[in-house]
């Protein structure tokens, strides 16, 4: 097999273009919402095509209409997915009348790649908000679940389960018996949080899952376990679940609530050692590969790429709501490249970023988009962003490279400026 190479040459002109958001790996998805209508149909075509990937209570409640919608997410400046419970008209599916249940899931119909069997080990990686003063149930509210399937399949492997208590909180339930962990709700409401689990499937599996703060970075919350029941010996596979599922056994506890959910993905092997970091090099131009530009929070009090070592499947993200770390700023971040790669290449929450060669370089700058061994896009560029390519007088060219089975979502816009052969290049193989 060898490389075959799409090249985008422009020069002396601008290029503006917008792409819907569609990912595909050989070994896993994502899933995100893409603008009102046909939305169990896109869940369905991901998790479990041909067939269907969602649980509803529209048997009782249809006057409602779909459970699941697709709105504007002002925080995420794209469309994400909102998932609706009714206490008094809900039920789940018309089959138990105690609790609610509206659900996505993967199941014996998907994909072998989106289901889970021993040995294997799989990356479930998504972002959600709960709202503001949410009322979880005493009982149960579980917001994601691993089940397993075949054999004794009755209790879930892990929860996320929301707990009316003293604080309410978010706990991770193993077995439906012990408690991982938990974390205040009151820490996460009104918020995008991101979740990533990696589970390594056998009756003596691994189990690790963490919570970071989409706005900055924020860890809030870790743990791991390289010895943990992940698939009981009767069991078939195991596989996700993502929505609102709860008990109404404490009915007055409750209110209609919604849950927000995007960037869902699943994706076959481990996804370790690249870490996510924030530019805070400021808006004057300076150098893409500092490893001091970048650090493991937006505001800049984490760990920098000096300290942690700049790894190849690194994610890099410029964040238009500060681009200076400690020295909040905004504005248009302007960076030099030379040569470097990375994970992948985030640019959100409307910032503007120049990428050109250092003043009076010739030659070629490239930034190789290695991917990060997740199903997300590598490079994005979000709704009201923009990345711009340009030389100074001349001053040499921009290359960024997409590397084999990567993809890149463009909500945003890419010009390509001034002098110099600037381009992206991507990767395929015949």
């Amino acid at each position: 097999m060898k490389n075959k190479y799409i090249i985008i040459i422009l020069s002396f002109f601008i290029l503006i273009f917008t792409a819907t958001p569609v990912l595909s790996r050989s070994q896993g998805v994502t899933l995100n919402a893409d603008g009102p209508g046909n939305t169990y149909e896109l869940i369905n075509s991901v998790l479990a095509p041909g067939y269907n990937a969602v649980e509803n209570p529209e048997c009782v409640h249809g006057s409602f209409g779909r459970h699941i919608a697709e709105i504007f997410d002002a925080g995420l400046n794209k469309y994400v997915f909102e998932f609706y419970s009714h206490v008094a008209e809900d039920n789940d599916r018309c089959i138990n009348f105690d609790r609610q249940r509206v659900e996505i899931k993967t199941y014996d119909q998907s994909p072998p790649n989106l289901i889970g069997t021993t040995g294997e080990t799989i990356t479930y990686k998504w972002r959600f908000k709960i709202p503001a003063g949410f009322q979880p149930s005493p009982n149960f509210s579980h917001l994601h679940q691993i089940k397993a399937v075949g054999g004794t399949d009755d209790d879930p492997i892990i929860t996320f389960t929301a707990r009316k208590a003293t604080p309410n909180r978010l706990e991770f339930i193993h077995n439906n018996a012990t408690q991982l962990g938990n974390v205040p709700l009151s820490s996460i409401e009104n918020i995008w949080v991101e979740a990533t689990e990696v589970v390594t499937v056998g009756t003596n599996g691994k189990y690790a899952v963490t919570l970071r703060r989409v706005s900055d970075g924020a860890s809030l919350f870790s743990y791991s376990n390289n010895s943990i029941l992940t698939i009981r010996p009767d069991n078939t596979f195991i596989r996700p679940k993502w929505g609102i599922y709860r008990s109404l056994n404490s009915a007055a506890d409750l209110r209609d609530e919604s849950i927000r959910f995007s960037d869902i993905s699943i994706t076959e092997g481990a996804v370790v050692a690249g870490q996510t970091y924030y530019w805070i090099g400021g808006t004057a131009a300076t150098s893409f590969t500092a490893t001091t530009n970048w650090n493991t929070q937006l505001d800049g009090l984490g760990d920098s790429r000096s300290v942690l070592g700049a790894l190849a499947d690194d994610v890099l993200i410029f964040d238009g709501s500060n681009v200076g770390g400690t020295i909040p700023t905004i504005g248009t971040v302007t960076t030099t490249m030379t040569t470097n790669t990375i994970g992948q290449l985030r640019i959100q929450n409307n910032a503007t970023v120049v990428v050109q060669r250092p003043t009076a370089a010739t030659g070629t700058g490239t930034l190789t988009i290695a991917g990060d061994g997740t199903a997300a896009p590598d490079l994005e560029i979000a709704a009201g962003s923009s990345l711009t390519l340009n030389s100074p007088l001349a001053d040499g060219s921009v290359v960024i490279i997409l590397s084999t089975g990567n993809t890149g979502l463009v909500g945003g816009t890419v010009t390509i400026t001034n002098t110099g052969l600037h381009r992206f290049q991507v990767q395929t193989t015949d």
